[in-house]
């Protein structure tokens, strides 16, 4: 039951449409809130709601002043945290990892001292440039389409370094395409690529390349 009512309050902080962190967010009539420029975009092709299926209108949109106050309450915790939590003490990981390669390994993560917070992984680096690397997510995460980095999560052991960042529950984009049965639309691939690129710019701007851009390295 615990679980249950985690699972939903953090979920009030992640839009159904984008299934990333609110930044404008709106309640429709439908009673769900949405990210106002993911269901203006919606309802303009649709108009209807991607919950319910009923009419919608850009109108009767309107802001949801509790999320947005949720959110940065949720911000000002991470800044006055100063982008640092502790192992059992602000978050958990769970036992096994979901993704691991030769020098990283990715955990579920789950909030104890914040429980209006968005779902959550631990991304543990392992090396001599992983203190580097690390710098760079947490610097430069604040783009819409770069996976969030919250902070640093301590104890970790001399070389290793571990990061909280945002979940991406539908996993890399290499293993979703394998998923599917035919290849996505144009329009979907355009502005999945659109996305990417735009990230990348980003990168390049602040003097950083990426230097691993594949499929199985972009989450969704």
């Amino acid at each position: 039951m615990a679980h249950d009512t985690e699972h939903r309050m953090t979920d009030s902080l992640i839009c159904p449409i984008t299934q990333e962190i609110f930044s404008v967010p709106v309640i429709a009539d439908d009673g769900y809130t949405y990210e106002e420029s993911a269901i203006v975009a919606w309802i303009q092709e649709n108009h209807t709601s991607p919950m319910t299926r009923q009419p919608l209108s850009i109108e009767s949109l309107r802001p949801n002043r509790v999320i947005k106050n949720l959110i940065e309450e949720f911000e000002n915790s991470l800044h006055s945290a100063d982008y640092r939590f502790k192992l059992d003490v602000d978050v958990r990981k769970e036992r096994n990892a979901i993704f691991q390669v030769n020098t990283k390994s990715i955990f579920r993560a789950h909030w104890i001292s914040r429980r209006s917070a968005p779902p959550t992984v631990l991304l543990k680096m392992n090396g001599i440039r992983a203190k580097r690397e690390a710098s760079f997510c947490v610097q430069l995460s604040r783009h819409p389409h770069i996976i969030r980095t919250y902070g640093v999560v301590e104890p970790t052991p001399q070389d290793t370094i571990m990061l909280l960042q945002e979940y991406a529950p539908e996993g890399s984009l290499h293993n979703l395409l394998d998923d599917v049965s035919r290849v996505p639309d144009e329009l979907i691939l355009i502005e999945m690529f659109s996305q990417i690129a735009d990230a990348m710019t980003y990168l390049a701007y602040n003097r950083v390349t990426h230097g691993d851009l594949a499929c199985r390295n972009i989450l969704v």
